[in-house]
């Protein structure tokens, strides 16, 4: 069935398969965020695991999805072929830094609101911080989706079904993350569930753009892909991993971390 997605992906517009693609990865965080019509809280373990996941599926996705095939087709060799992946990663991560300090935005188990002081509630607070995680992974879906379009042999419609379907697996515990804090605090399910699932819906937005501008501009490719993959492990340091290490049972969360890795790195060396 996977190769059968994969082969019709390849055979339909770019803009169209990477909001198909991105859909799916919405879809997955309205399943975890669904959650709060089952329970009011989740373990805290748990918990810790799945943000381990989160981490290690980006991570792995920023090397093999994201990296590699952004050195591999650069021109050139030595520095000369390493220089777009290493700009572009960069300025992913000074991008989404910068968002970090400007817009106003908190993590469910953080205590501080971040960016500039603002009379917003928590609730829209919360659903920024997360909605600030997948603008990158969106991004990166389309950006391969349109890489495929370009002809650009290390671009693989199995690779970008690989990076979309890890990314999906791993904004399962984003959904949660979002709606469980809001039902603890008295949000009822419905809204709880409004708000955690909202908070992916930028993914398409960004899968399309991402595979407009590649395929519009075929040479930023390398330069789009290290982007996407500096933004994305910007979130992993600077959030997912201190969100995950902030209980006692870090050795869950690290165990998750190492799984999340492997699986992502299987899936893209496996369908790439």
């Amino acid at each position: 069935m996977l190769n059968d997605i994969i082969d019709y992906l390849g055979t339909i517009d770019p803009v169209l398969a990477a909001l198909y693609a991105t859909l799916f990865t919405w879809l997955i965080t309205a399943l975890g965020a669904a959650f709060v019509f089952l329970f009011k809280e989740l373990n805290r373990n748990v918990m810790d695991v799945m943000l381990g996941f989160t981490g290690g599926v980006m991570v792995a996705a920023s090397i093999w999805s994201l990296l590699i095939p952004a050195i591999d087709m650069s021109q050139g060799e030595g520095f000369a072929q390493v220089f777009p992946a290493a700009v572009g990663f960069l300025v992913g991560a000074g991008f989404l830094y910068a968002v970090d300090k400007l817009l106003p935005h908190m993590h469910p188990n953080f205590k501080q609101v971040e960016g500039v002081k603002t009379p917003w509630q928590k609730t829209t607070l919360m659903v920024l911080a997360i909605t600030m995680h997948n603008i990158p992974e969106g991004l990166a879906v389309g950006v391969l989706f349109g890489g495929v379009a370009a002809g650009i042999p290390e671009a693989t419609v199995g690779g970008a079904v690989a990076l979309a379907f890890g990314i999906g697996l791993q904004n399962f515990p984003e959904g949660i993350a979002v709606a469980m804090p809001l039902r603890r605090m008295g949000m009822s399910r419905r809204k709880s569930f409004m708000y955690g699932q909202s908070s992916a819906i930028v993914e398409p937005v960004a899968g399309m753009l991402g595979a407009i501008a590649v395929t519009t501009f075929t040479p930023i490719l390398p330069f789009a892909l290290a982007f996407a993959a500096g933004a994305m492990i910007f979130v992993v340091v600077e959030e997912v991993i201190p969100e995950a290490q902030q209980n006692k049972g870090s050795d869950l969360a690290t165990a998750g971390f190492i799984l999340g890795f492997i699986l992502m790195m299987v899936l893209d060396v496996a369908l790439a």
